[in-house]
C-alpha cells in the first residue's frame, strides 16, 4: 500500500516553483512583460502588505481594546528588542543568581526568556508582541487561561506556523493539525495511552529501567561502590526503549536510528535562526535548512520501511503503530495522503513520546540529588510500598511522595514552555475580540512560578505543597499545566507518569546519588528545557 519516494518538502516544492516559473517566462517574449520597474513596485506592495500591512491591521484591532505590546519593526517585529533584552537583562540577572546560596531556586526564563520578564512586568497579564510576521498574544490572566482551557469549538486550534516552522518534527501529526483531521488523530491515538492499557505497559518499563540500572550497578562495581556516570542519555534511551517497545512494537536497537536522527532534527531546528517567522525563509537553502531537509528524508524513510513491515505482519497485535496503520485508510484524509499520516504521526509519538519524558526524569533526579532529605524521605517510602519486590501496577497509587516530587519537578522545569493556540476565525475571548490569525501563547515556567498562584516562595523545591493534590497546592488549579490544558490536553499523560514512578522508584531502591562537582546548572531551551550539560550523578550502591 504504501511507496516511499526520497523527499525534502521543502526543497521539492521549492524546485518545482522555481521550475515552473521558468518555464512560464521562457514562453513569454520580453515585449510582453510587465516593465521591470513595475515588477518590482508590484513587489515590494506585495511584500509590504503581507509583511506590515495585514499584521498591521491585526496589531490594531488589539491595541483599540486596551491590548498594549512592544512596537514591531517591519520584516522581523520584536525579534530585535528580543535579542538587546537577552543581552542587556540575562547578563545581570545571571549574576544576581550568582550571588545566591541556591542556584536552583532561581527562575531561569531569566536567562532562556527575558524578553518575556520584562514586557510582563511593563505590560501585564496580557500583552502582544511580534516574531516575523507571527503575531502572539501572551497570556498570563487566570481567566482567560480557564476560558482557553475550557473552549470546545475547532475555531480554535494549534498555530499554522509550527507546520510551516517544525514541519520537519512535526509534520501534520496530532500535534499541529485541526479540525476533522486532528479530531480523527485524537480518536486513532488517544485510546491507546488510557490508564488501563498503560498499566499493562509496566512490566516492559520494568524490563528496560532494570537493563539500564544494571548497566550503573556494574560501572559502580567497577569503581568501588560509587562511580559518577553522566545519566541523561541513559535515561534518553531507556525512555525511547519503552516508547518503542510499547507503541510500536520494536527495541530501542531497532528503532535507534530513528531516535538518533530525530535528535539530531531536534538540535538542528532549536539552533537559533536569525529569520525566525520571516516569510518563506525555511525555503532558502542554508545549512541549516539543509541539514533539515536530509534528516527529514532520512527519518520518513525509516519510519515508512517499520509501517511497510508491520502492515505484512499478521500476528494480529494491536498497538499503536497498528491503530495509526489503520487510522491512514479512513477518516478525512483529504489534506493528508496516508503515507504522510503515518509517518508524520510516528514523528509525533516518537518525538513527544520519549524527549519530554527524560528530560522530567533528569531534572527530578537533579532536584533529588540537590535536596537529600527529600530523597532520603522519598526512598523510604518505595522500600515500604514494594518491600524489595518488583513495582508492578497495583503499587503506583501508593507511591504518594514519589508523585509530588514529580509534580512539583513538572511545575519547576515543565518540558513544554508554552501552550499555544491560534484563532482560526475571530473569536471572544476574555471580553477580547481576538482577530482570525491571532496566535495565544501561555509560557508555562512563567505561570508555574507566579507566587499569586502559588504563595510564597515559588522558585522552591517543595514537593509537598502538592501534599493534597493539584487543588491544595494551585490557587486556581487550572494554572498548573504541565501536559497542556483543555481539549489538546497531552494524550500520552498516563504513559508519561507511570514510566516515571517505575524510574525512579527502581533507582531509589537501588541507589544514593548526589550531584557531580562536574555538573553546571544551565537549563537550555532545545524545542525542550533541558539540562544544558548534561547531568553527572555520583551513585552509591545502596
Amino acid at each position: 500500500m504504501f511507496q516511499y519516494e526520497g523527499r525534502g518538502r521543502n526543497r521539492a516544492s521549492l524546485s518545482l516553483s522555481l521550475t515552473n516559473m521558468e518555464l512560464g517566462f521562457s514562453s513569454l517574449r520580453w515585449p510582453t512583460l510587465l516593465p521591470p520597474v513595475l515588477l518590482c513596485v508590484a513587489l515590494v506592495s506585495y511584500l509590504y502588505t503581507t509583511l506590515w500591512l495585514k499584521p498591521e491591521r491585526l496589531r490594531q484591532k488589539l491595541r483599540s481594546q486596551g491590548v498594549k505590546g512592544p512596537n514591531p519593526s517591519f520584516l522581523f517585529g520584536n525579534i530585535p528588542d528580543m535579542r538587546r533584552i537577552k543581552q542587556e537583562l540575562a547578563k545581570s540577572d545571571q549574576e544576581l543568581e550568582a550571588g545566591t546560596t541556591d542556584t536552583f531556586s532561581s527562575n531561569y526564563l531569566a536567562s532562556i526568556f527575558p524578553y518575556l520578564l520584562h514586557w510582563s512586568r511593563v505590560y501585564g497579564s496580557i500583552y502582544l508582541y511580534s516574531t516575523g510576521s507571527i503575531q502572539i498574544l501572551n497570556v498570563t490572566d487566570p481567566d482567560m487561561v480557564k476560558e482557553l482551557a475550557n473552549w470546545k469549538s475547532l475555531d480554535l486550534g494549534r498555530p499554522s506556523y509550527l507546520q510551516k516552522e517544525l514541519g520537519a518534527l512535526f509534520g501534520r501529526g496530532i500535534l499541529t493539525t485541526n479540525g476533522d483531521l486532528w479530531v480523527h488523530q485524537r480518536k486513532v491515538i488517544a485510546p491507546e495511552f488510557f490508564m488501563g492499557k498503560v498499566k499493562g505497559m509496566v512490566n516492559l518499563m520494568m524490563d528496560a529501567a532494570n537493563a539500564m540500572l544494571t548497566s550503573w550497578e556494574n560501572e559502580v562495581a567497577r569503581e568501588g561502590g560509587s562511580a559518577e556516570m553522566m545519566v541523561d542519555e541513559f535515561l534518553r534511551n531507556f525512555s525511547a526503549d519503552v516508547i518503542s517497545t510499547a507503541s510500536f512494537g520494536s527495541s530501542f536497537a531497532e528503532g535507534k536510528e530513528i531516535f538518533n536522527k530525530i535528535r539530531q532534527l531536534q538540535m538542528a531546528l532549536a539552533r537559533e535562526n536569525m529569520l525566525i517567522g520571516v516569510p518563506g525563509s525555511r525555503y532558502l537553502p542554508t545549512k541549516r535548512n539543509r541539514e533539515i531537509w536530509n534528516l527529514d528524508t532520512g527519518i520518513h524513510k525509516l519510519i515508512l520501511d517499520i509501517a511497510k513491515r508491520y502492515e505484512r505482519d499478521s500476528s494480529g497485535i494491536k498497538d499503536l503503530l497498528r491503530s495509526i496503520v489503520e487510522g491512514a485508510k479512513t477518516g478525512p484524509l483529504s489534506s493528508c495522503t496516508p503515507e504522510d499520516f503515518i509517518v508524520d504521526n510516528c514523528k509525533n509519538i516518537y518525538f513527544a513520546g520519549h524527549e519530554t519524558t527524560s528530560t522530567t526524569a533528569a531534572w527530578c533526579l537533579i532536584l533529588l540529588a540537590q535536596h537529600p532529605k527529600w530523597q532520603s524521605s522519598v526512598r523510604a517510602e518505595v522500600l515500604d510500598v514494594c518491600h524489595g519486590n518488583p513495582v508492578h501496577a497495583e503499587m503506583l497509587p501508593k507511591l504518594k511522595m514519589v508523585t509530588m516530587v514529580i509534580q512539583e519537578t513538572l511545575r519547576l522545569y515543565p518540558p513544554a514552555v508554552f501552550v499555544t493556540r491560534e484563532a482560526l476565525d475571530e473569536i471572544n475571548l476574555g471580553g477580547i475580540n481576538v482577530p482570525k490569525g491571532t496566535n495565544m501563547r501561555i509560557p508555562i515556567p512563567l505561570v508555574h512560578r507566579d507566587p499569586s498562584f502559588w504563595g510564597p516562595n515559588p522558585d522552591r523545591f517543595d514537593p509537598g505543597r502538592f501534599a493534597n493534590g493539584i487543588a491544595g497546592a494551585c490557587k486556581p488549579s487550572h494554572m498548573y499545566i504541565p501536559f497542556g490544558l483543555g481539549a489538546r490536553t497531552c494524550a500520552g499523560q498516563n504513559l508519561a507518569m507511570v514510566e516515571l514512578k517505575v524510574v525512579l522508584s527502581l533507582l531509589l531502591s537501588k541507589f544514593e546519588f548526589a550531584l557531580s562537582p562536574n555538573y553546571v546548572h544551565c537549563p537550555a531551551f532545545r524545542m525542550t528545557v533541558e539540562p544544558g550539560q548534561g547531568v553527572p550523578l555520583i551513585l552509591k550502591k545502596l
